[in-house]
């Protein structure tokens, strides 16, 4: 099978993190939210993946990933430009899997559970079309499954006002050609004028065509608004980095609990305490670092606390004075201060921004 990942949208509800770059390069637990998607993918199975890129600053995106080598995976651009959808996206990807079975994934989404086994699903089947399903608590901000009394699928609505089940799409698809194809050629905008993957869905359905679906019964996130975000981080540390692993320097230091230390980093009188992971090459010093926080590449952090926060690459800390708490700065951001306050503060940080506090 081939992968399409999605890497477009405008990420309105993350601004201003999203004003210079797609919301999926932002980092969760040390790694971009696509590149969790894009190991997924490999992990599965997956060889050859085309990543469909929006109008934010796609160059970035190329630039971060190039032929996808370092992954493992050989990578193809699709330029979507504006997003007019999710079966748009899909469409455009039609020369790149051309006769072969493919799984569509979107890039803001991260799954703790692999999708191995449901790939394996639904090689091993005869059909057309299978979803993967969520239970969540608001089915109103998603596509939601429709069954009828036997249980048998039977159709979607996308962001209903009265949901027909609890069941959301998880945001990855499985298609074999051409039939998806011909259905979205058919497909007219809704009125967020976009073409919707759930009338595509529900067009290959009406159409006789075989739909099968699956339930995710372990933690899903749509990392759409900053409280995803810091949510994301707080479960991938937890479940993904189940050992201690320090290759960089650690003098007159303390770290307790799971903490992965990249090479090239260095703390210095400085306590960590995990789960919290701290990128290449980044100095620590006259520092605690608490649980549930990642710390990016080549990041600076002087006389700070801080804890359950992302902090990406290339950022300066220094000597803030408040503790800072579920908090998200953007890369290149610079945060000052000589402030003695025993309080903390929270912070939502765009790139290359400068706080003096």
């Amino acid at each position: 099978m081939k992968g399409v990942l999605l890497h477009g949208g405008l990420g309105t509800r993350l601004r201003p993190l999203t004003h210079t770059g797609p919301k999926q390069l932002i980092q969760i637990a040390g790694k971009p939210v696509s590149q969790w998607a894009l190991e997924d993918l490999r992990d599965a199975g997956v060889k050859e993946v085309a990543v469909v890129l929006g109008n934010l600053a796609p160059e970035r995106v190329v630039e971060y990933y190039g032929d996808g080598s370092q992954l493992g995976l050989k990578l193809t651009y699709i330029y979507q430009g504006y997003p007019y959808g999710i079966a748009h996206a899909v469409y455009m990807a039609r020369d790149f899997v051309g006769d072969e079975p493919f799984i569509v994934y979107l890039g803001d989404n991260v799954i703790l559970e692999c999708i191995s086994r449901f790939a394996k699903e639904f090689e091993e089947s005869d059909a057309d079309a299978m979803v993967l399903l969520v239970e969540v608590e608001d089915p109103r901000r998603f596509g939601v499954a429709k069954f009828n009394k036997e249980g048998k699928l039977i159709g979607f609505v996308e962001k209903p006002r009265e949901p027909p089940s609890r069941f959301a799409l998880a945001g990855v698809y499985f298609f074999r050609p051409p039939h998806v194809f011909r259905v979205i050629e058919k497909l007219k905008p809704s009125w967020r004028g976009e073409l919707e993957i759930t009338d595509a869905l529900q067009g290959l359905i009406d159409g006789g065509f075989k739909v099968e679906h699956d339930v995710i019964r372990g933690w899903w996130k749509d990392t759409g608004t900053p409280e995803d975000i810091l949510e994301a981080n707080r479960l991938l540390l937890d479940y993904r980095y189940r050992e201690v692993s320090v290759r960089g320097e650690v003098e007159r230091s303390r770290v307790e609990g799971r903490v992965v230390i990249e090479d090239g980093a260095v703390l210095r009188s400085s306590v960590v305490r995990g789960p919290c992971y701290i990128g290449a090459g980044s100095v620590v010093e006259e520092s605690y670092v608490g649980p549930y926080t990642s710390i990016g590449r080549m990041c600076k952090l002087v006389g700070v606390e801080v804890e359950n926060s992302v902090v990406m690459d290339d950022v300066v800390l220094e000597r803030v004075g408040a503790r800072i708490v579920d908090s998200i700065v953007g890369a290149e951001a610079v945060v000052k201060g000589n402030m003695s306050m025993p309080k903390g503060i929270r912070l939502i940080v765009g790139e290359k921004s400068v706080i003096e506090l």
